[in-house]
């Protein structure tokens, strides 16, 4: 038997996590395999009939200082670091006593847990920073020839597999895999530290700032999900990684259908964003980022209908988000209609009988998982911001015209609003309450947008209400309102000529609210 596929003779065993720990202990002493343990997991596996001998039974030393010292010890690292085809690293262990490790089964200390805990106590987030897991672990992988690392109880029942066919031993290709992952552990595991270490500014007072300031160092780190076939365009390679949380759009279950698409991923993270900003149920229904048409309604089949009147040529090849979990009702009406993906919390039983007919749409799964920042790129680096999550308060709303809006109008204009920030820059929607009538997207020019909007509409324009991202340069934009038959306009305000638009709005009877936020989107 070769080297790099050798038979595992012996393995230490030393756990925070200790999912599938004890079957997999099982499995290995089923094999013949010695099993090294520490503490906890010691009394586990002696516990559950495992067969098991103490760390401090091969070093000679007890487990010292509350368990700070227990496998920096020769007898370890040159069981796990001495490289088996080399005589003079075999001679030199065998003159010392040393017996060879040949599997490490390590996870951490739960640093990040303890750093998510309100208040968490500076001596516990010391406490919980792994010594001697990272240098069994790094030692491991770095004599992977010779070493398995298992750092990851997902890998348990592989593992168990394969020894089991290969009558106690790996293939040199598990073995780099498994180093592979371990590298990253590691280095994820620092990376955590570092940051949070980075919010003590004074360790005279070691208290956590709150998470909130933008790191000096900024630390990513995600995992690889999903090759897709191409990027935006089809000379464009792209992937999905995944942050590791099992919650949004990068961890969200695809149900049914085709494989997703980069494009369908843009369009799903939109449409879902938009959903989740309101409490009754809503249909959003987006294509190539911007809402083709949004609605609410006393169920979601109510609202769909109501979204897809709003632009129903657009809507066709659309993505859809909504905000509750889809029922049969609404599966029928969406049904009808040639669509890319659909986003929800979930689906019931009679939903996904219905969609099963149509084998290439995508049904995607989702849990909430509110953003913190947002990143884009530019050459050289990245730009990092906060999240666009400011709602509006009763104390924004400031009435700026002779008119007051009229209690329909102040519901239509919130609505408006809410939509209104998911839309490309600059952005202007007709809306009634509860629904979308006209989309302006994307346009140079803000009149542009409100002449785009009034174009797009569907269902009639006179007395919709209209909101605007940022505010008005010119009084032509409320002109252009106005012309389509919107009668209350909703906007940020802060133009030089805020007076003149305020003028222009009085004059042709406009009410309209300030609300001093922008929604920029690029």
């Amino acid at each position: 038997m070769s080297r790099s596929t050798s038979r595992i003779q012996r393995a230490i065993l030393s756990v925070t996590d200790k999912t599938g720990l004890v079957d997999f202990a099982r499995q290995l002493s089923g094999l013949g395999i010695e099993l090294i343990s520490t503490g906890g997991t010691a009394k586990l596996l002696r516990d559950s009939g495992i067969a098991v001998k103490d760390i401090s039974d091969v070093t000679g030393f007890p487990e010292m200082l509350d368990g700070r010292v227990k496998t920096l010890h020769p007898k370890v690292h040159g069981g796990i670091l001495h490289r088996r085809e080399n005589p003079a690293h075999t001679a030199a262990v065998a003159e010392h006593g040393i017996q060879p490790i040949d599997m490490v089964v390590v996870n951490l200390y739960a640093f990040e847990k303890t750093a998510a805990k309100p208040g968490a106590a500076f001596d516990e987030l010391i406490e919980n920073i792994d010594i001697g897991g990272p240098s069994m672990i790094r030692s491991a992988a770095k004599n992977f020839h010779d070493v398995a690392v298992v750092t990851s109880p997902a890998d348990y029942p592989s593992i168990a597999e394969e020894l089991a066919r290969g009558q106690g031993a790996l293939s040199l290709e598990t073995k780099w895999r498994l180093a592979q992952k371990a590298f990253a552990t590691t280095a994820a595991y620092d990376s955590a530290i570092a940051s949070t270490l980075e919010r003590i500014p004074d360790i005279k007072n070691p208290q956590l700032t709150k998470d909130e300031s933008f790191p000096q160092t900024l630390r990513l780190s995600f995992q690889k999900t999903l090759d897709l076939r191409y990027g935006e365009n089809p000379h464009q390679k792209a992937a999905m990684y995944s942050d590791g949380s099992g919650v949004g759009v990068a961890n969200a279950r695809q149900l049914q259908g085709k494989e997703l698409s980069y494009n369908n991923i843009v369009d799903l993270q939109a449409a879902w964003d938009l959903a989740q900003e309101f409490d009754e149920p809503v249909c959003a229904i987006i294509k190539h980022t911007n809402p083709a048409g949004t609605a609410t309604g006393k169920t979601l089949a109510e609202a769909y209908k109501r979204a897809l009147e709003c632009d129903p040529v657009s809507a066709f090849g659309g993505v859809i988000g909504v905000n509750r979990p889809i029922d049969g009702e609404a599966a029928e009406e969406m049904h009808k209609l040639f669509l890319e993906v659909i986003a929800a919390p979930g689906f019931d039983d009679a939903a996904k009988a219905r969609f099963a007919t149509k084998k290439n749409l995508r049904l995607v799964e989702v849990k909430a998982a509110p953003q913190k920042w947002i990143l884009k790129n530019v050459s050289g680096g990245i730009l990092l911001q906060d999240n666009d999550v400011r709602p509006l308060q009763d104390i924004d709303l400031k009435v700026v015209t002779q008119r007051a809006p009229t209690p329909e109008e102040i519901r239509a204009m919130l609505f408006a609003w809410k939509v209104c920030k998911h839309v490309k820059s600059n952005a202007i929607v007709y809306a009634r309450d509860g629904q979308t009538v006209g989309v302006g997207a994307g346009q140079m020019s803000r009149v542009d947008s409100a002449k785009i909007g009034a174009m797009k509409a569907q269902l009639p324009l006179k007395g919709t209400v209209a909101a605007s991202d940022a505010f008005f340069p010119f009084p032509d934009g409320v002109e252009e309102i106005a012309k389509a038959g919107a009668t209350a306009i909703i906007q940020p305000g802060g133009s030089q000529r805020d007076l003149e638009v305020i003028a222009t709005a009085d004059r042709l009877g406009l009410a309209m609210l300030f609300t001093g936020v922008r929604h920029f989107r690029h």
